[in-house]
């Protein structure tokens, strides 16, 4: 039987005790994690990004490659209702190839593709692959997203030139955010985070940011995941009145009605995860993208989330370190979001008050 109103105080006083106590422990808690040297995926050991975009003549779109010369275990979890993919088949566990040697995110629709081959390419003559007799066959998983038209001519749009050449310009480097690679024609660009855990291990992410839905709280003007946020990161402040009124949060749908979209990622970490571990991270990490960004997982939306981990093989991790690694890589996915956002410029427009200590 339901406790009457009367009956319930001493519990929701209580559990008001409880919050308190949470919220003034959480500070402590945090100082546990802070961002990599650079606060993006090459913060991982064996990862580098390339990326090459085209801007003008038509084109607004771009390609982004992430390499791991030496393998990485690879798998991946798909939510969105309208996906464009390329071997992902080939990344569910209990296979007989386990790593992949680079993941294309690339803009184009199911068009751009054809990326993946350009990185093939090139991965076969740096003879990096699956080793068969008389050579190799690198394992090229990717995803898309849907920018066509975007530029002003459909037609132009990824090709295997454009993943040849973002492979070709992979570095461990700080990674490019904004209008670049596969954010380059997205709605809200490309962005990236990383954290160091207090085990040792790193955990990063990277998103072309391009959601039906929006990153922005219409209520107050702010990303949904500024609760993500690690240090002064994002160097956000509440907005000012004039500038949150009218709160249109950037708005449910692109303002041409178009209903393809797709938010496509990558976690990565240098734990040494078998597959089925690497499946239960990019699993958990779709929900960093739920963290950040309303609605999520569209009918026209083909989300994708992929997850790499770079260790050797070494040792293994236990169930408190996995449950610790998950939830840190749906964070740093829900972070990369809020960087994207912000990198992309648009945020900081429309509410410069929000922007005045960055």
């Amino acid at each position: 039987m339901r406790a009457s109103p009367e009956g319930s105080t001493g519990r929701h006083l209580g559990r008001l005790a409880l919050v308190a106590a949470v919220a003034v422990a959480t500070p402590a808690c945090a100082q546990a994690q802070r961002p990599g040297p650079t606060n993006s995926l090459t913060d991982v050991a064996g990862i580098e990004v390339g990326q090459v975009e085209q801007n003008g003549d038509g084109f607004l779109s771009g390609t982004t490659v992430i390499l791991m010369r030496d393998g990485g275990t690879a798998s991946v979890d798909v939510q969105g209702g309208a996906p464009g993919t390329r071997e992902t088949d080939l990344l569910a566990p209990g296979g007989l190839v386990t790593e992949a040697h680079a993941i294309v995110l690339s803009g184009g629709s199911a068009y751009g593709l054809a990326a993946a081959t350009g990185t093939m390419q090139w991965l076969e003559e740096q003879g990096i692959g699956y080793p068969i007799a008389g050579g190799v066959v690198p394992i090229v998983p990717s995803a898309i997203l849907f920018d066509l038209g975007r530029g002003g001519d459909f037609s132009k749009r990824p090709d295997a030139d454009f993943g040849y050449r973002a492979a070709a310009a992979a570095t461990d480097g700080p990674v490019a955010q904004g209008r670049v690679g596969a954010g380059t024609g997205a709605r809200f660009g490309l962005g990236t985070a990383s954290v160091v855990l207090d085990n040792g291990y790193t955990v990063a992410a990277i998103v072309g940011l391009n959601p039906a839905g929006s990153p922005i709280n219409p209520e107050t003007c702010m990303p949904y995941g500024m609760f993500l946020e690690l240090g002064d990161e994002f160097g956000l402040v509440a907005p000012s009145a004039a500038d949150c009124a009218p709160a249109d949060g950037g708005g449910a749908q692109p303002e041409s009605g178009e209903t393809f979209n797709t938010t496509i990622a990558l976690v990565a970490t240098d734990a040494p995860l078998d597959q089925t571990q690497a499946q239960r991270m990019a699993m958990v990490s779709n929900s960093g993208l739920a963290r950040s960004i309303r609605p999520i997982h569209n009918l026209g939306d083909g989300d994708a989330v992929f997850a790499v981990a770079t260790g050797d093989g070494s040792g293994e991790v236990d169930r408190g370190a996995l449950q610790a690694l998950y939830n840190a890589a749906a964070d740093a996915l829900g972070r990369a979001v809020v960087h994207a956002l912000l990198a992309e410029g648009s945020y900081c427009e429309d509410y410069p008050s929000a922007c005045a200590n960055r």
